[in-house]
């Protein structure tokens, strides 16, 4: 990290864990809540659930053992009387509470066994003249070891130093009515006393509603780019037929709902094209993504290549070649299984169907991409719930073809088509509506 000399190795190596390695990273680390400093509430008003400031004099300090060690505080104001209680703290905290001393303590008030209490809350010592903070309190997200008050120091100095130049044209902002960037990220690190902390907290604010844009605006420019540079590599086409497609349509108990007929024909021109595809299938469970992804598949087995179907669990990619071996068994194509539970002698047979391309159907577990399983010709990779898998292990799947035409898209060379399922689909002639449009993902 670019930063001063002055921070230590160690509270680098403890920023790191939170994902800031560059300075300007602390700019984005945004604070989680707020604590409301800027004024002081009574303790008659003060209500269990509500996070105040209260200040008063301690008329009580003790150290208690029942139900365990504790330290327990009155602070009292005026007639008013509220307990803080501290299950872990230091002789200094103990001084600092000490009989006749006048603190602040901030904190959220409860129901407890004595009244009204706060549980470690934050105290400093104040006076009448004591001010108030002017702007609210972040608390950011942070790791052990790494204080509050150094996180707000640092970013503050990164505020100060780090230009803040708006990457938006003015008639966008305008058109938009978004914020200013900079503005936007300074009111978030040190809102006004005026402004709402539910509103911050609950992300309504118009200083969020900038940081939001510009991050899905960059989420959209990184897939465009990864999606142009993708499609300038090269893929073997797998045009539409329609034997085995209108054999399997014909014999379906059901009719494909509309918004099925679309994803299929979306996806089907998309494996048409000479260029790697990657979709992420959405939809409700029985929202007739399994037979989607079927119809992709018959799609590239009727060019001759070969299929992974694979799932997170023996259960789900057991139920899938099932359901997939009543389908297509009668249209000739006899999926093979592969998971970990098989015997030795079952997994070599699975793994040499497979690498032979006796089979254009391999359907399987994690056991699908190990080191002992080659595919002949792989065309398509069809994932279910596939934010279960790691993206390194959907690469190693990836890897699996012996045809150099189908290596994958980060070899620089082909790439195969992939196919992504979110939930598994038990009734899939259940609900046109449920089945949402798909959209393009890039890793």
């Amino acid at each position: 990290m670019s930063t001063p000399s002055k921070i230590s190795p160690s509270t680098l190596a403890k920023l790191a864990k939170l994902g800031i390695h560059h300075r300007a990273d602390l700019l984005l680390h945004l604070p989680l809540r707020y604590e409301d400093e800027t004024q002081i509430t009574p303790i008659a008003d003060a209500q269990p659930g509500m996070a105040v400031q209260v200040q008063g004099v301690i008329t009580h300090s003790e150290v208690m053992f029942r139900p365990r060690r504790s330290l327990v505080c009155r602070l009292m104001e005026g007639h008013e009387e509220l307990t803080l209680r501290f299950l872990n703290f230091y002789p200094s905290q103990q001084k600092q509470l000490a009989v006749g001393k006048q603190i602040r303590a901030i904190g959220e008030v409860r129901m407890g066994y004595f009244g009204l209490e706060m549980v470690h809350p934050k105290c400093r010592a104040a006076d009448d003249d004591t001010p108030l903070q002017q702007s609210l309190t972040p608390i950011y997200p942070t790791t052990a070891g790494l204080a509050q008050p150094v996180l707000r120091k640092l970013i503050n100095n990164a505020l100060a130093t780090i230009p803040l130049t708006d990457t938006l044209p003015a008639p966008l902002l305008k058109r938009l009515k978004l914020a200013d960037f900079g503005d936007s990220l300074r009111l978030l690190h040190n809102p006004e006393a005026d402004v709402s902390a539910t509103e911050l907290e609950a992300h309504n604010h118009a200083a969020w509603r900038r940081i939001k844009f510009d991050e899905l605006l960059a989420q959209q420019l990184s897939m465009r780019v990864h999606h142009r540079e993708r499609s300038k590599r090269i893929a073997p086409a797998l045009p539409p037929h329609t034997k085995l497609t209108a054999a399997l349509l014909k014999k379906l108990p059901f009719k494909l709902t509309g918004a099925q007929q679309r994803v299929w024909q979306e996806i089907a021109h998309d494996l048409a094209l000479a260029h790697p595809m990657q979709r992420l299938l959405l939809g409700d469970v029985g929202s007739g993504k399994t037979i989607v992804a079927v119809l992709a598949a018959l799609q590239a087995i009727e060019n001759g290549y070969q299929v992974a179907f694979m799932a997170p669990t023996e259960i789900l990619a057991e139920q899938h070649y099932l359901k997939l071996s009543e389908w297509l068994v009668p249209l000739g194509i006899e999926p093979v299984w592969l998971s970990g539970s098989l015997k030795k002698k079952e997994k070599t047979a699975a793994a040499e169907r497979i690498a032979t391309g006796d089979t254009l159907l391999a359907i399987g577990t994690h056991a699908l991409f190990q080191a002992s399983v080659e595919f002949n010709k792989l065309g398509l990779v069809i994932v279910d719930e596939q934010h279960k898998f790691g993206v390194q292990q959907r690469l190693e799947l990836r890897n699996k073809g012996k045809n150099n035409m189908l290596l994958p898209p980060s070899r620089g060379k082909a790439g195969m088509g992939v196919e992504s399922l979110s939930t598994q689909a038990s009734n899939p002639h259940l609900g046109d509506e449920l089945l949402r449009r798909p959209r393009c993902i890039d890793h």
